[in-house]
């Protein structure tokens, strides 16, 4: 990964302060997950105007549930509805909005001047921030977006780290910005290619990742470009990861640590936050002795669908940072089960299974805080008591001694057997 170089501006510096660290959540359980894990706020969709129209997306019953469960660990709760709307698409957009604002939704994040002005017409008590689509990258555009009242802009992914200090010299506004997850091969959030190929518009929530297809590759004349057996050409990008570069990050002003991830798995979402809290606490703990840690890069590794790099912020990305071809993990794991509950007096947990686990295997146990241990799977049983060979039935019940005492929501995970 780049080394960090700090941008050579002068003015007056943005007064430091802890940012908000922002999770994706693509369900209810991944939003518990998400803040028990550290998050400040997350982000989810609706089921109507986002652009995950594949997750799992929250009913109002679901945001209300969510709502309450954040405010309990004074986190917040944002909504995307990051469309580009055509006609069709604004019947009953100020009831949905309304509705987000009974429900306790503290801010939406939206591209759309339509929905922008129909949400602060209408649902007063909701914070609009700025989409990432709207691929805001200077200090100008942004002073725009704040003349017309917004308080947030999520900046582009393409927005350099010099740039963002740049623009929190010109203009007293929050700053979110992306710091780990997908990134797009095009310009985002502008890319047309699942519409044409399958009729699912990116910019309405239907996007299909043909990027990351695999493909056949021809040379002049049609003659392929590589043996039958040979891997298919993908052109998909790499991963974004700053955690590395929290220091600079924070030393410029970003408000706001975006992880991305409403598709991705629970794992991914519990461990990937837990690595960024502890970092921003320990950065904040002692700036001047702060160090990053060799076991939060491992734990990001453990969790990474693919290669991962640092996107715009020092360099513009080049052919090396996209993925031609399958690459494997950097530590493959797979998401074993939840701790449901402990018996302090036996030592015995119960496990909700969500990955076939068996005895004599090893496993791993982490939590929030830090927390992880490892050890051997020994003798399983059910709710019943009854011996188990193998725990091999999806969220069935399953009851094993840790070598450790272990809290509700820790996760249990094995290295991928090939």
């Amino acid at each position: 990964m780049a080394t960090l170089t700090k941008p050579k501006l002068q003015g007056k510096r943005h007064r430091l302060a802890k940012p908000e660290l922002l999770a994706p959540a693509g369900s209810l359980e991944k939003l518990k997950f998400a803040v028990h894990y550290g998050a400040d706020a997350v982000y989810i969709g609706g089921q109507k105007y986002g652009l995950r129209s594949n997750a799992d997306n929250f009913s109002f019953e679901e945001m209300k549930e969510g709502v309450e469960f954040a405010n309990r660990y004074g986190a917040k709760v944002f909504v995307a509805t990051n469309i580009y709307a055509h006609n069709e698409d604004i019947e009953g957009l100020e009831d949905y909005l309304r509705s987000l604002e009974e429900a306790g939704i503290a801010a939406i994040i939206a591209a759309d001047p339509a929905v922008i002005e129909t949400a602060q017409r209408v649902a007063p008590g909701l914070e609009v921030h700025l989409s990432t689509q709207q691929s805001t990258l200077n200090w100008q555009a942004v002073k725009f977006w704040k003349d017309e009242g917004l308080p947030r802009v999520v900046l582009a992914r393409e927005t350099s780290l010099e740039e963002i200090a740049e623009i929190k010299l010109h203009v007293d506004i929050e700053i979110e910005a992306f710091v780990h997850g997908a990134m797009c091969s095009s310009f985002s959030g502008r890319c047309v290619l699942s519409n044409h190929f399958t009729d699912r518009d990116s910019n309405r929530g239907g996007c299909c990742q043909s990027c990351r297809w695999k493909y056949d590759l021809f040379v002049d004349e049609g003659a392929p470009a590589y043996a039958p057996e040979d891997d298919k050409f993908t052109m998909g990008s790499k991963d974004l990861c700053m955690i590395e570069h929290l220091p600079g990050l924070i030393e410029v002003g970003v408000d706001s640590f975006k992880i991305e991830g409403r598709m991705k798995s629970l794992h991914y979402v519990a461990t990937v936050v837990g690595v960024y809290r502890q970092a921003i606490d320990a950065y904040f703990a002692d700036p001047e002795g702060y160090e990053l840690k060799p076991q939060w890069l491992e734990e990001i590794n453990k969790a990474a669908n693919r290669p991962l790099n640092t996107g715009f912020f020092f360099d513009t990305p080049g052919a090396e940072d996209h993925i031609y071809e399958p690459e494997d993990k950097a530590a493959p794991y797979d998401f074993a089960g939840v701790v449901m509950a402990y018996d302090e007096s036996t030592g015995v947990a119960t496990i909700q299974q969500r990955n076939h686990f068996k005895p004599g295997q090893e496993v791993e146990f982490v939590g929030p805080n830090g927390t992880f241990f490892k050890q051997t799977v020994g003798d399983l049983t059910d709710e019943a008591g009854l011996a188990l060979d193998a725990a091999r039935h999806p969220l069935q019940l399953i009851r094993m001694r840790t070598g450790q005492s272990v809290k509700p929501m820790d996760m249990m995970r094995k290295r991928t057997v090939k």
